[in-house]
């Protein structure tokens, strides 16, 4: 515990990377025909829908909303959800809230569909804001309808089902996953309360045709709402270690058992390797004949090793390292192997 301890110390006061060299990079566009059909699909549902909550997730609260939202959908009352609260560091929480009020919207709340934190909220700001709405022009009928609208992955469906369990005491509506994708069409109207009745529409998540920046598409792979491979496997490790180390967020250590922090990701990502056992052994041939050598199993990615975030900020603290499936070479050339390096992919591998 006292050699831990010391070397968080020593963590602490060592000098890392000011800055992240993105020169020469580019993100990929990923922008399937499942979403241009659901970006066309919404506006053609919005004349039956009262209210729009656009669901993102609050690790990155102040990048990655797709513009295109306010743009085609502006026109009717409108909330945002800043969803897996649990994930994220709210230190920052009241600044972050004031500076999306400074840019014009009044109604945020933070939520965990896990734990159904904050999911109370929701019905009752809905129910406020159509009914303050100048639109509001519903004769007889008496039922609400809103639209629940974002980027891939950050839990649109896990929050219908959330107010479901909450105001029904029923089950799953929408099938739900770790992976952005899960939910590809537009879908028909989910009741999720009885007392005001209102019913909800799960739409696909929807990214901008491009993003904006290479670092903008880094947080948005970190928190898995692009895929790894959009981005680069090793670049986004890379990017990971370079935010929790100047951010002094050294749980990694703890975690994997390293004896220290550390700036480079091939060094980190071989003690880790080592740490979980995911080596086998290959023969290789020496100037003194055939032996064995430790290398790591090919196909294994890295899971998260807790998550945390800088919310004022707005970085995305996903402690965990994204393996491309067989990256790994010779370090030396024509000389003995040496022990490459290739992170578990599933969180059962870890165990």
């Amino acid at each position: 515990m006292r050699l831990a301890s010391r070397a968080l110390c020593g963590a602490a006061g060592a000098a890392w990377r000011e800055s992240f060299p993105l020169g020469g990079r580019d993100v990929a566009r990923w922008f399937p025909g499942h979403m241009a059909k659901g970006l066309k699909k919404m506006q053609s549902s919005l004349k039956l829908v009262d209210c729009i909550i656009e669901v993102h997730d609050a690790r990155i609260p102040l990048s990655g909303r797709n513009p295109l939202f306010q743009e085609t959908l502006g026109l009717k009352p409108h909330m945002l959800v800043l969803n897996k609260m649990d994930l994220a560091d709210l230190k920052e929480q009241q600044k972050i809230i004031q500076h999306l009020e400074g840019e014009g919207l009044k109604n945020v709340v933070f939520t965990n569909c896990v734990r159904d934190e904050n999911i109370e909220q929701i019905i009752p700001m809905v129910r406020g804001l159509v009914e303050s709405s100048y639109r509001y022009h519903r004769g007889e009928n008496l039922e609400y309808c809103a639209m629940v609208i974002g980027i891939p992955n950050v839990g649109k469906s896990s929050l219908i089902n959330a107010l479901r369990r909450q105001h029904l005491r029923k089950g799953k509506a929408t099938r739900v996953g770790g992976e952005p994708g899960i939910t590809r069409a537009v879908m028909s109207r989910i009741q999720v309360c009885e007392r005001p009745l209102m019913f909800l529409l799960d739409t696909p998540g929807v990214l901008a045709p491009r993003i904006e920046s290479v670092e903008m598409g880094l947080k948005l792979a970190l928190c898995g709402t692009v895929l790894d491979h959009l981005v680069g496997e090793e670049t986004l490790a890379d990017y990971l270690l370079y935010t929790l180390n100047r951010h002094q967020l050294f749980g990694y250590m703890q975690h994997y058992g390293l004896a220290a922090a550390c700036d480079d990701i091939a060094g980190v990502l071989k003690q880790v390797a080592v740490r979980l056992g995911k080596t086998q052994k290959v023969k290789v041939l020496t100037g003194t004949g055939e032996t064995w050598r430790p290398r790591p199993r090919a196909g294994l990615g890295e899971p998260a090793c807790g998550r945390a975030a800088t919310g004022g900020e707005d970085i995305a603290g996903t402690c965990g390292f994204s393996g491309n499936g067989g990256a790994a070479e010779e370090a030396a050339q024509g000389g003995p192997a040496s022990l490459w390096v290739h992170p578990v992919s599933h969180p059962s591998e870890a165990s």
